[in-house]
């Protein structure tokens, strides 16, 4: 489901037509053979803008993720392999960030910078890296009293040298599932945003613009074609990365493979 949902949003949008062509009879125009969704309130085609909204979303939640993984991996692996006051201060503002809700410090910083595709990737980015360097540093607490770090150190190899070559190659499965539960998130995120307006701007097309859009009650009651396609695209897109997730899970942890 997750690769068919990929290739449709690197595709789809070649083959759709401008997500922001107004034609004045698709206004509020119900589903019809040629055009599969129906138009919506300013005569654009619903089908192309789903399509354009779904390379969005996935942008957003794969770059934001590939952010905070970068600086999670880089502050929990120091603060673990270090010790001492580093890895107390390191831990110290990493609590500091984890007390704060995070969308709500994603309103303020979106609110500041102003919203954009960039900013909330960025944003995102910079907000999430919490999680991943606590399990990053737990891992590597455990792993630099392993006697092959030991032996590493008595050949004279270099910290750095320890810590990527060594010690982050032995926590590739957790940052593996860690990330794919990561996308999810940034997707519901962005889409959270966009609903209130300080995510991905229009005409940029968005899955939470497409719903923002929709929410008037006249059009959740009458016009339920403008509102359905993206809220089913965004559960899927999400169900099926936890999905994955999952099975990642399974098949990287050692004691269910040898349950099996």
């Amino acid at each position: 489901m997750l690769v068919a949902i990929v290739i449709i949003a690197i595709v789809g949008p070649f083959l759709a037509q401008d997500p922001n062509a107004i034609d004045l009879r698709l206004i509020d125009a119900p589903p019809s053979p040629e055009h599969l969704l129906g138009g919506d309130r300013s005569g654009r085609d619903v089908l192309a803008r789903v399509l354009h909204g779904a390379r969005t979303s996935l942008l957003v939640g794969f770059g934001a993720v590939a952010v905070y993984i970068a600086i999670g991996v880089a502050i929990g692996a120091i603060a673990g392999y270090m010790g001492g006051v580093l890895d107390h201060g390191l831990m110290r503002v990493t609590d500091i960030v984890l007390s704060v809700p995070v969308l709500l410090l994603v309103i303020v910083f979106v609110s500041v910078v102003g919203p954009s595709l960039f900013s909330v990737v960025v944003v995102i980015g910079l907000l999430g890296w919490p999680g991943t360097a606590r399990i990053v540093r737990g891992q590597l607490l455990s792993l630099r009293e392993m006697e092959f770090v030991s032996a590493a150190r008595v050949l004279g190899l270099r910290d750095r040298d320890i810590i990527l070559g060594h010690l982050l190659p032995n926590i590739v499965g957790p940052l593996t599932v860690l990330a794919t539960f990561g996308v999810a998130g940034a997707i519901l995120l962005e889409a959270s945003l966009s609903f209130l307006g300080l995510g991905v701007q229009a005409p940029t097309p968005s899955l939470g613009i497409m719903i923002n859009e929709a929410r008037a009650p006249s059009v959740l009651n009458g016009l339920p074609w403008l509102w359905l396609p993206p809220g089913i695209l965004i559960a899927l897109v999400v169900v099926s990365v936890n999905f994955v997730g999952d099975g990642l899970r399974d098949a990287l942890d050692p004691r269910s493979s040898r349950d099996r």
